[in-house]
């Protein structure tokens, strides 16, 4: 019989009992939220799949490590909805893979940034932020005024379908022509214009 003298004295049974724990543990806590309708269905009918432009801007968004600075998780605290807005719900991104949630939190929460500033507002804090927030220590991303290349943006819808993303098969033929002509500019703007908007909107 193993003791704790024995297990903590032993490298070999004290790896194999952590991992047994943490494995036991973790699929506690995991596998039931695969069978819970809140975190694999949409919150409405206004979760809807990335269009093209989106998902591009998506892609620069984490190209340039924007979730870095930015988290897209407003916790269920009265000091974060106050500021942000409503708290976050899994049904809301159950089209994002991966996910943009998370703890680290330099500029504001994201999440519901989606119609609170024009297009032209963006468009200036992201060339300098500081024409717009002169306290901003958000670097300026210049470069991307520049046109966006998305030669493979069906491709990448056609991989996200096969993980569950309901795409059409005249949406990814009808992508490439979709961005054509964009700047990677305003494929973060369109992005970040529909963040929070399902649950915004039925408030």
């Amino acid at each position: 019989m193993l003791t704790h003298e024995k297990i903590e004295s032993n490298v070999g049974w004290l790896i194999v009992l952590i991992v047994l724990l943490v494995s036991v543990g973790g699929l506690a806590e995991i596998v039931p939220l695969f069978f819970q309708k809140s975190t694999t269905t949409p919150l409405n009918e206004l979760v809807k799949p990335y269009d093209p432009l989106r998902l591009a801007g998506r892609d620069i968004y984490l190209r340039e490590g924007c979730y870095n600075c930015h988290s897209q998780m407003i916790r269920p605290f009265r000091a974060e909805t106050e500021r942000y807005g409503h708290y976050s719900v899994a049904g809301e991104f159950v089209y994002d893979h991966p996910f943009q949630w998370g703890s680290k939190r330099t500029g504001p929460d994201l999440a519901r940034v989606g119609g609170r500033y024009s297009d032209q507002w963006h468009r200036i804090h992201l060339l300098n932020p500081r024409d717009v927030v002169p306290e901003s220590n958000m670097p300026a991303y210049y470069w991307l005024d520049r046109p966006l290349k998305e030669p493979n943006i069906g491709a990448k819808m056609a991989a996200l379908r096969a993980v569950g993303v309901p795409y059409t098969d005249k949406e990814i033929a009808d992508a490439p022509a979709a961005v054509a002509g964009k700047t990677e500019l305003e494929a973060v703007i369109a992005y970040l214009q529909g963040m929070g908007l399902a649950l915004k909107q039925t408030r």
